[in-house]
């Protein structure tokens, strides 16, 4: 692998030609003011546009993605991205769409998007649908608000959310966020809900538990009915965060096991590109007690069949994006969801538990696998025994990278010591399942006849170990004109 230089600049190097301004300097200088105008040109990076181009296609060919190679990363759902789903995307009337141009302008749009609404809602058996939420935080975050406004319209002024100890970072995190006190809800010997553990935190103070269904473990809460009688017994909502909708598409809804609210994240359920900061689209769909709390505006259908935007929503928190979040991730999940209808989307979910469960059973015994039960879409093994032998998660991760194997998430959920969660998906076909198995195998025979090989890699990345504690706390990012010239 040839050495990187991320360093291309080389002075005198042109990659474009700026036409000049055309404004007098004395213009500009009495419509802003001197101390606004630069004294000397910004130093920028200079190359040719060869150059350029040459320097990020390289950098864009280093990069791991789903296109390229197995992604089994847990708990994020990386599957693959059907090309249709981007030339719907990319049509003319949606792409060069103006977000201030008026509604009847827009019909083609508001069209999609209604029905989008309509089908989501059927999918997780809560009817009333809000699509701005941008990502799946920004979901979670919508849907804690609405379940605020909602006790406190009617009084009650609640102060805690009950939290399991294998949810996701981002539960906590939104309920502090939205003001509230966290209670964790330990889980028991079987990676499920303590459902005693939940109703000894249950009282009159409690807003809402928050649950991912199947869990973070990857396991469906058998208790879940128990779960809702008990919550909704104290006066509280139960949110679902649909991170993990992909192993229940088609097959179970939200709605039914009792829950108030779920956001889904359309860029893992739906198949549409997330990843490295975006985009994403958290939409979320709730009860008919919540529906007078959606944001506004919302999208409506007139008599006449025409399509508008409501915003005479007077009990709504508001609105949570500019516009309506990201329209490019809204078009391409109608276009897998149009393109599966119900039957596909259920067989979607059947094929993404059926890999997950494979993979389980054919590594179980190389690795350890801490709950015996089936899995949904995704399990969690732990390199325990491997790290007895010297070797641990992080080195078997980064032994991956050598096989051309985006690692799946490790050290998480924090309740499993060296926790490995793997997520393969309905999309990867057995001979890449089985591939991965060889791999995982091969690893463990190195864990224990050659673990500095282990320890030490990857060996073919165009980097190897860096520092990435340092590396998160103060990372180098910003271009800096060299001192002295090459």
């Amino acid at each position: 692998m040839p050495t990187l230089i991320f360093d291309q600049s080389i002075p005198g190097r042109r990659g474009v030609t700026i036409p000049a301004s055309g404004v007098p300097e004395r213009d500009l200088l009495e419509l802003l003011g001197p101390e606004l105008l630069r004294q000397s040109p910004p130093e920028l990076p200079e190359q040719s546009e060869l150059e350029v181009v040459r320097h990020y296609t390289r950098l864009s060919q280093l990069n791991h993605s789903i296109d390229t190679g197995f992604y089994p990363l847990g708990s994020c759902t990386m599957k693959y991205n059907p090309k249709v789903n981007e030339a719907v995307a990319r049509l003319p009337g949606f792409a060069d769409l103006h977000p201030y141009q008026p509604a009847e302008q827009v019909q083609g749009a508001l069209a999609l998007m209604y029905d989008l609404q309509s089908w989501l809602g059927a999918l997780t058996g809560l009817p009333h649908v809000c699509l701005q939420p941008a990502a799946g935080a920004h979901g979670e975050l919508t849907g804690i608000l609405m379940i605020k406004h909602y006790h406190r319209h009617h009084g009650n002024r609640r102060t805690k959310v009950l939290v399991p100890d294998s949810a996701h970072g981002t539960n906590p995190a939104t309920a502090a966020m939205a003001g509230f006190e966290v209670v964790t809800v330990q889980s028991n010997e079987r990676g499920l809900v303590s459902v005693a553990d939940l109703k000894a935190h249950l009282d009159d103070q409690v807003a809402a538990f928050m649950l991912t269904n199947p869990n973070t473990l990857g396991l469906f809460e058998e208790d879940i009915l128990a779960i809702s009688q008990a919550v909704h017994e104290a006066g509280a909502l139960l949110y679902y965060d649909g991170a993990n909708f992909n192993a229940i598409l088609g097959a179970v809804r939200p709605g039914d096991m009792g829950f108030d609210v779920v956001h889904q994240n359309l860029h893992k359920t739906f198949s549409t590109p997330h990843g490295g900061g975006g985009p994403g689209s958290g939409p979320v769909a709730v009860s008919e007690r919540l529906a007078p709390f959606l944001p506004v505006p919302a999208i409506v259908r007139r008599p006449d069949g025409s399509y508008a935007l409501d915003f005479e929503r007077p009990l709504a928190i508001g609105r949570m994006k500019a516009f309506f979040g990201n329209f490019g991730v809204l078009a391409r999940a109608y276009a897998y969801i149009y393109a599966h209808g119900h039957e596909g989307l259920r067989q979607v979910s059947r094929d993404a538990v059926l890999s997950a469960n494979y993979l389980k059973a054919r590594l179980g015994d190389a690795y350890e696998v801490p709950f015996a039960q089936s899995c949904m879409h995704e399990f969690v093994m732990t390199s325990d025994r491997q790290k007895a032998q010297g070797v641990n998660t992080l080195s078997i991760a980064k032994r991956l990278i050598d096989f051309g194997i985006h690692p799946p998430t490790i050290y998480f959920p924090l309740i499993v010591h060296e926790a490995m969660m793997v997520e393969p998906t309905e999309t990867e076909s057995k001979e890449e399942l089985d591939r991965f198995v060889e791999v995982m195998l091969q690893i463990a025979d190195e864990v224990r006849d050659t673990p500095d090989l282990v320890n030490s890699a990857p060996h073919t990345a165009p980097i190897g170990r860096v520092d990435e504690v340092l590396a998160a706390r103060k990372p180098n990012v910003r271009w800096r004109k060299p001192q002295t010239a090459r």
